[in-house]
């Protein structure tokens, strides 16, 4: 029993350590991506190619002074940036990143939990960020913040429920909420559920973008409308906070992305694992290209998108799932 128990601590160690690696890399990739789409060269500065700019970035944040606005709910105000963190984490735990390994000649399994009820864990879990930026409009008495924070839960809010439509198609053909079950479900490329799945990918994909406020969905930073969303009043490693919440969650939703329609670490010749990062990180390279070239959308337009086009789409991609299965 002991025995377990440190095999899965030490896997939650490593998972971790990787994962905040891959967020601090992820910017280094964007500010590279976005440079070359137009034409400079990004950080070259601190390390080869800039490779040392994100730890100049964290000890430049971990250093700079933390302020707390006067008349604000300081208690709230420290725990927001945690809030908005936290489940971001969490979320590796049912994530498949691959088979076993043999390491040191023992069999080493690379799933942290075969949860049976996976898909919901996540949603639960991804539905608490939506309060820690809440919160942190609110805590900071600014009008500016808290304007950021409404309309940021109103988003996330409206773009979950399509979010959690769009997936019971797999579910449905899968007859299973264990992400494993899932993953070994399409155990070919032509039983990946993105050719099963088409519409589901596309309602998936673009609501993912909207829950995790990238363009053209990044209405509750919006600097242009209200000088930083709800973020206005943060500072050092607080703001440093969100920041890697909304990087973690590109890489949540790339793994869940790659996990329900991609085949999970399915794929030849190379180790599953390496498949697995390989189409994590296509995904992060598409998310950072829609970066550099789509504008942002107003505030009404997203919400008549989402209630109005995308809903509608998710239901009726149920209904055809239905038929088909019946047929």
């Amino acid at each position: 029993m002991l025995t377990v128990a440190i095999v899965a601590l030490v896997k939650v160690i490593v998972v971790l350590v990787i994962f905040l690696l891959m967020i601090a890399y992820l910017t280094w990739w964007e500010r590279k991506l976005l440079a070359h789409f137009q034409v400079r060269l990004g950080p070259m500065r601190v390390g080869p190619h800039g490779l040392l700019q994100p730890l100049a970035d964290g000890l430049k944040l971990l250093f700079k002074e933390d302020i707390t606005p006067a008349g604000s709910n300081r208690i709230i105000f420290t725990l927001a940036p945690i809030i908005t963190f936290v489940p971001t984490f969490m979320v590796l735990a049912v994530i498949p990143f691959g088979k076993s390994i043999t390491l040191f000649g023992k069999s080493i399994d690379l799933i942290i939990s075969d949860f049976n009820m996976g898909i919901l864990y996540i949603f639960a879990v991804v539905s608490l960020g939506v309060y820690g930026i809440v919160l942190a409009g609110w805590s900071s008495n600014n009008k500016y913040s808290l304007l950021g924070g409404l309309r940021s839960s109103a988003q996330m809010i409206s773009y979950e429920v399509s979010l959690g439509l769009s997936v019971i198609g797999i579910l449905m053909l899968s007859g299973s909420l264990s992400l494993v079950n899932i993953v070994n479900q399409q155990d070919s490329i032509l039983n990946w559920y993105i050719f099963r799945q088409p519409l589901a990918f596309v309602i998936f994909l673009i609501c993912a973008l909207a829950e995790i406020n990238r363009i053209p969905f990044d209405l509750p930073e919006a600097d242009n409308e209200l000088v930083a969303g709800y973020y206005t009043e943060y500072s050092s490693m607080k703001f440093a906070m969100f920041f890697l919440g909304e990087y973690g969650s590109m890489i949540n939703a790339s793994a869940i992305a790659t996990t329900l329609f991609f085949g999970g670490w399915q794929g030849p010749w190379l180790p599953p694992v390496v498949w697995f990062l390989i189409k994590i990180g296509a995904f992060l390279s598409f998310f950072i290209w829609l970066r550099a070239t789509l504008p942002r959308f107003r505030y009404d337009q997203l919400m008549r998108f989402g209630w109005g086009i995308l809903l509608p789409l998710a239901l009726l991609n149920i209904f055809i799932t239905a038929i088909i299965m019946v047929w």
